[in-house]
């Protein structure tokens, strides 16, 4: 990869979206390589996402997407309807279902550790309820829609990241996140969350993500079901093989396709705006939020908050862990 040619377009490019936003079905916007006749190239590009394609001929041309833009090509594609991400385990291990016990299940992502002291970490929606909920709440595993009772008390919320929807008010009660793209992606279980193109949005959100403190040490362990121990973390990058396990679709694989996203998503009505995320193939279903993502060497890059079926969207995980100020744990 050019790096000289990837600095400039990440310059040039967050001043195209104010524009690229006004146009109708864009869902998503970001940096990755030019598809020519369902191959890869390697020319980088202003990705365009829409949920679906229509013919040029039936836009106007206030609403067609540029061939470029700054003197980049752009590359629209077809995403569709991106939607959020069930057995007891104990220990509780990252990939099965949990939950705040108002909304239905996501997916325990990962170990990680503050000093001496151990927490779970997952999307704010899926622990936290979307804001909604209260320090101390009590987090099931398995969910409540996986049959999840107050029996099965595993944590309760520690700390969250607060979700930024602006004057909107709400509750996410139901566990699908969809978007749109060209604006923000995201899927999630927690709540009904779709993304779509709209015209105005709250501020700007750089993570879904949450903790949670188990009521007894020994509940959890930190090796990811069916991988093992994760081994550290990385930074994601573009055409990067990359992987998953989630209470839904269990162990899933996909490429990095897209970085430096921007993407608008709808959390049961109240749509928000989340920057810096990353695309990847499809490789997630509602239910899957909250899952790690890893590389094949099970180096931690990424928080799975969103998907469609054709895409999966994260945070990188680094900026997680910093804002938390926790590591993941590699150790038993």
């Amino acid at each position: 990869m050019n790096t000289q040619f990837l600095a400039q377009a990440r310059e040039i490019y967050p001043h195209a979206l104010p524009h690229l936003f006004q146009r109708p079905n864009v869902i998503a916007c970001g940096l990755g390589y030019k598809i020519r006749g369902n191959m890869q190239t390697d020319e980088l590009s202003l990705i365009v996402s829409v949920e679906q394609k229509v013919p040029a001929a039936q836009l106007t041309a206030q609403d067609l997407i540029p061939k470029t833009v700054d003197g980049f090509l752009t590359d629209v594609v077809e995403t569709g309807h991106i939607r959020a991400l069930k057995a007891r385990y104990r220990p509780a291990q990252p990939g099965i279902s949990i939950g705040h016990y108002h909304i239905t299940a996501g997916t325990l992502g990962l170990v990680v550790q503050r000093g001496a002291e151990r927490f779970i970490l997952s999307n704010n929606h899926v622990l936290a309820n979307c804001n909604a909920a209260q320090i101390g709440d009590p987090i099931w595993q398995p969910g409540p829609v996986d049959g999840g009772t107050s029996a099965d008390r595993l944590a309760t919320l520690a700390e969250f990241q607060p979700l930024d929807f602006g004057e909107q008010t709400g509750e996410c009660q139901i566990a699908d996140l969809t978007a749109r793209f060209l604006n923000t992606l995201a899927g999630a279980t927690g709540s009904s969350h779709r993304m779509r193109p709209v015209q105005q949005t709250a501020g700007s959100n750089l993570m879904d993500a949450a903790l949670a403190r188990p009521v007894a040490p020994g509940l959890i362990t930190p090796e990811i079901l069916g991988l093992g121990l994760p081994n550290g973390v990385s930074e994601p990058h573009l055409g990067q093989q990359v992987q998953k396990v989630g209470r839904t679709t269990g162990h899933t694989q996909g490429v990095v396709q897209q970085i430096d996203v921007t993407v608008q998503v709808d959390y049961n009505g109240r749509t928000i705006r989340f920057t810096d995320q990353i695309i990847a193939g499809h490789m997630s279903s509602p239910g899957d939020s909250g899952s790690a993502i890893l590389d094949m060497e099970r180096r931690a890059v990424g928080l799975l908050f969103a998907g469609s079926e054709q895409v999966t969207i994260f945070t990188p995980l680094q900026r997680v862990l910093d804002h938390f100020g926790v590591e993941i744990v590699t150790q038993p």
